[in-house]
């Protein structure tokens, strides 16, 4: 079933009235048929740690969010799409229980990438582990086998704590592609229509290399599981945040991308009044991407937006930001940091308090992303128009709460009055119904303080028009008979 060319929601499970019944009868109450792209739900399953993204299996929903068949309801209104943490699972999960309690002799043993498997005699060579961009201090943990008391070292990219709750699976081991299938036939079962391959770019592991997107082992996996998952009649979306480069050569290939240089470039257009280097990027990206402006992470700035800024803009943007309540997530791989020492990963924030809680600004930025080639997805806190949560921050210590939080349904009420939110929503129902956005897209040759973007097709043609002096955006259309149309955004 092809990916439709309409706006979708992201979600977490809880976090639109407390859980997936909820969730559906909200939408159906306060945006009844807005999400025709479908609707992401963050993990839903039973986890250990980071939100969801530390799952203990795939075979069940956590019962604090309703069960599969909450989500089988919810699917016969949206397209649903889940995420599968393809580079590992919970150390809490029964596998790596297994492994725990009998180590090398646990029928499980051969699932978790044992630092042996890459390195002689398990020991780290640091030349190598200087060449990744490492999402903590060392990549891997070292755990204690309850059967003869024996300490394992095993791969671990994620996680705050040491040893990691997210433990790296081997995706050599015939076990891996065992398990992935079985996931996978859940997902059918279910009626899952997309999957979202979550850190797919640091499943291979080699030496002498970065450790991220492997060539060409990474695209061995890639052909087994897109065949795999199109024969269960599912599409794969692979998030990967790398240099540009990576992720076309990944869109060559033919698979979807993500966007993520489209929220940087957004907010850098809208803060200094020039889309001269958005439209310089707009002229050279491969369509077939999703768009975002805003998630559960943050605004990425590298590794993504590495050879596409200046120094000084990138500190400039960052200091905005920063001034305006976000916080940032920072590189630990020295050798990944700029020359100068800067190392920001990710801007954490709404996209909304980012943007000064100015309606203009913000619908101007939905509208830009909106026209974007791609399909675009929506944020729930930005659907809200929500603003930083930094209450949330300060009682957990983890800084991306600030742009998760979890809202009531009467706070959804509430927020879905808000002009700002109104006027979001009307710019969705437009992206959604005009035939024009299945046709062709133009970008205008207009003065850098302006952007002018516009599609036609099925004889139809609209262009928007966004003033980053003004931040006015009005959308014009002309209709098979010339009839022409026009509303501010």
């Amino acid at each position: 079933m092809p990916v439709k060319n309409k706006v979708q929601l992201i979600t977490y499970p809880d976090s639109m009235g407390g859980n997936l019944a909820n969730l559906d009868a909200i939408l159906g109450e306060c945006f009844p048929g807005l999400f025709e792209g479908g609707i992401h739900v963050l993990p839903p399953y039973p986890s250990s740690g980071d939100r969801g993204f530390a799952p203990l299996t795939y075979s069940e929903i956590d019962p604090a969010f309703g069960g599969w068949e909450d989500l089988r309801r919810l699917g016969k209104r949206y397209d649903i799409i889940l995420d599968l943490m393809v580079n590992h699972v919970s150390k809490q999960s029964p596998w790596f229980r297994d492994f725990l309690e009998k180590g090398r002799e646990s029928d499980w043993a051969d699932l978790f990438l044992t630092l042996d498997k890459v390195w002689p005699g398990a020991v780290p060579d640091e030349g190598d582990i200087a060449r990744m961009f490492l999402r903590r201090p060392r990549p891997y943990s070292v755990f204690r086998v309850a059967a003869d008391g024996r300490e394992e070292k095993l791969w671990t990219t994620f996680g705050k704590q040491d040893p990691s709750e997210q433990v790296d699976m081997d995706w050599r081991s015939p076990l891996f592609r065992r398990l992935i299938t079985e996931f996978f036939g859940n997902f059918r079962d279910n009626g899952v229509k997309i999957v979202r391959l979550d850190a797919v770019g640091y499943l291979v592991k080699k030496p002498g290399t970065s450790c991220f997107f492997v060539e060409p082992e990474i695209f061995e996996f890639m052909a087994w599981i897109a065949d795999m998952a199109g024969s269960l009649g599912i599409e794969l979306l692979p998030e990967v945040h790398a240099p540009r480069a990576i992720q076309y050569r990944l869109s060559g290939k033919g698979y979807w991308i993500y966007d993520f240089i489209l929220p940087y470039a957004v907010l850098d257009s809208i803060f200094n009044a020039t889309a001269r280097r958005l439209k310089a990027y707009l002229s050279d990206r491969p369509s077939r991407q999703f768009t975002m402006l805003d998630c559960h992470d943050g605004v990425p700035v590298k590794p993504d937006m590495e050879g596409l800024y200046r120094p000084e803009d990138a500190q400039a943007l960052v200091r905005t930001c920063l001034e305006r309540g976000g916080n940032l997530s920072l590189v630990h791989s020295p050798g990944h940091k700029d020359p100068d020492g800067f190392d920001v990963h990710q801007v954490r924030g709404s996209y909304y308090s980012l943007l000064d809680r100015n309606d203009d600004a913000y619908l101007a930025a939905r509208a830009m992303q909106f026209f974007v080639p791609g399909v675009p997805q929506v944020y729930y806190v930005g659907l809200l128009a929500g603003e930083h949560d930094v209450e949330a921050v300060a009682r957990t210590g983890e800084g991306r709460e600030i742009n998760r939080h979890n809202y009531g349904m009467d706070e959804i009420r509430e927020a879905a009055g808000k002009d700002v939110v109104k006027r979001l929503v009307r710019l969705i129902q437009f992206r959604n119904s005009h035939p024009a956005f299945d046709g062709t897209f133009r970008l205008s040759d207009v003065p850098d303080h302006a952007i002018e973007l516009e599609w036609s097709g099925s004889g139809e043609r609209c262009l928007l028009s966004v003033d980053l002096l003004t931040m006015k955006s009005r959308i014009q259309t002309v209709s098979r008979d010339g009839t022409v149309g026009e509303f501010a955004v």
